[in-house]
């Protein structure tokens, strides 16, 4: 059996904002561990049986940021393809199966979030091979998370009878919705329900043709968005039209609620989808007073707290049950109680037009990243890095013009008609309306300082001519 992983790294992970961010999202941000949650989930099936190369579904926006991070990792994915739009898991994992079908037509798919954790990697693996003796019988495999609590902010999966093909498997009975504390707690007493992971495993064949009897629209729409679909770079670009017009909906309750093939595998293997900053604070390292903390951190008199520095210290004393986030733009403070309450913050920074929810002060390219240094009426400073061998595309703009200083590394400038090398110490000046480039030549990444001034100093004040990127 050939096991192909499918990622599915979309979303915006606004409750764990400021760390979290529509950009830079809490899947490719190294929350938990040194590695980011993408790497960490693409990593942790290495050594399955009969295991191929990982199929990612992400974002546009995210589209460069998942393949490095893959590189990085040491991982050639099989395919990266691109959602114009977020539709939920039902029609990503339906692209995903027709693109694997059209390689594999007896491919298997084991679909994984990649923004969840799993702390006992052998445990899930041994549920993952246990599910698959039950995919070759023709079931939908849903990985049920045996519960340590009466957790109210999970689903949960009712299990029915026991099955002959895999020992401490079961038939799915039921999903339930997200319950009250009282039905939490009676779930947990009962000892037959499991939280729902959003983890599947099933033949893409399979799930194809429930999808098309219990949610044709969405099969259809899949199928079309991949079939007329194409190549950009390394990605494959699924199509606007057809996906855009494809009804938004989840793999439990498109196909899972409604199939008589759904069969559950426990799975006590230390798992989280890491919702929150409370979820965060239950799966880390505590000190001996029960504290989270990470970065440049003092503590005097707190207990059972996390608290993360990104940017500078942060002092906290003489509270317990605290969060406390620091990122160089924002700071989060709230007792863990509350955090779910995160997201009202985020809703208020978009209904006042603001960035913080958007982006970082350090934003990430294809050629490098920029950080916003300083910033008043009329003019912004960044410091722009770029890798070696790269260069940002040819454009122009409207409403300001642009100061450069090499600080360190060899600048290729385009101004105009006029191509000229920059060194350390030396600067140029691209006037308002003019075409221009930057390009690293050399073997060391280039830093400079950008000073911006104009009437308007907003990022989509840009006109792209020649992109090697293919951004428009």
């Amino acid at each position: 059996m050939k096991i192909y992983p499918v990622i599915l790294s979309g979303g915006a992970g606004t409750r764990l904002w400021p760390l979290s961010r529509a950009v830079l999202p809490k899947q490719l941000l190294p929350i938990v561990a040194d590695k980011t949650m993408l790497q960490d989930t693409a990593l942790r099936v290495a050594g399955l049986p009969g295991l191929q190369a990982p199929l990612v579904v992400c974002g546009n926006d995210h589209r460069f940021m998942v393949a490095e991070q893959l590189r990085a990792a040491g991982i050639t994915p099989l395919g990266i393809l691109l959602e114009p739009v977020g539709r939920n898991t039902a029609p990503a994992v339906a692209a995903a199966a027709h693109f694997l079908k059209s390689i594999d037509p007896e491919a298997v798919m084991l679909v994984l979030p990649a923004d969840h954790v799993i702390e006992n990697t052998e445990a899930f693996k041994e549920a993952v091979a246990r599910a698959a003796s039950l995919v070759q019988g023709g079931g939908l495999a849903t990985f049920g998370i045996v519960p340590k609590s009466p957790e109210t902010g999970y689903g949960y999966i009712r299990r029915g009878a026991p099955l002959a093909a895999c020992d401490g498997c079961y038939q799915v009975e039921r999903f339930v919705e997200k319950p009250d504390l009282a039905t939490a707690e009676g779930f947990v007493a009962d000892g037959g329900y499991y939280w729902n992971s959003g983890m599947f495993m099933f033949a893409a064949e399979q799930y194809l043709s429930e999808l098309a009897q219990y949610a044709p629209k969405i099969a259809a729409a899949a199928e079309q968005a991949i079939g007329t679909g194409y190549r950009d770079l390394d990605f494959c670009r699924l199509d606007e039209t057809a996906f855009s017009n494809c009804p938004s909906d989840s793999i439990d309750y498109a196909v899972m609620e409604h199939t008589a093939n759904a069969v559950v595998v426990p799975a006590d293997i230390g798992w989280s989808d890491v919702g929150s900053w409370s979820a965060l604070w239950e799966v880390q390292p505590h000190d001996e007073h029960g504290n989270s903390q990470r970065g440049d951190v003092y503590l005097d008199g707190v207990k059972n707290s996390l608290v993360r520095a990104e940017s500078r210290i942060v002092a906290v004393v003489g509270l317990e049950d605290v969060v406390v986030v620091e990122t160089n733009d924002a700071v989060l403070v709230a007792h863990k109680s509350a955090v779910q309450r995160v997201k009202q913050v985020v809703d208020h920074l978009k209904s006042k037009e603001r960035t913080e929810h958007l982006h970082h002060t350090k934003v990430y390219r294809p050629w490098g990243h920029y950080e916003g240094i300083d910033a008043g009426d009329r003019f912004q400073v960044k410091r722009i890095t770029v890798k070696p061998g790269e260069k940002l595309s040819l454009q122009m703009h409207h409403h300001r013009a642009e100061h450069w200083v090499v600080v360190s590394g060899t600048a290729r400038v385009t101004c105009g008609e006029k191509i000229s090398l920059l060194s350390e110490n030396e600067s140029t000046y691209i006037p308002i309306g003019m075409n221009h480039r930057l390009e690293n030549p050399g073997k060391l990444p280039l830093h400079i300082i950008e000073v911006q001034s104009g009437s308007y100093l907003g990022e989509d004040d840009i006109v792209r001519f020649e992109d090697i990127y293919k951004r428009s």
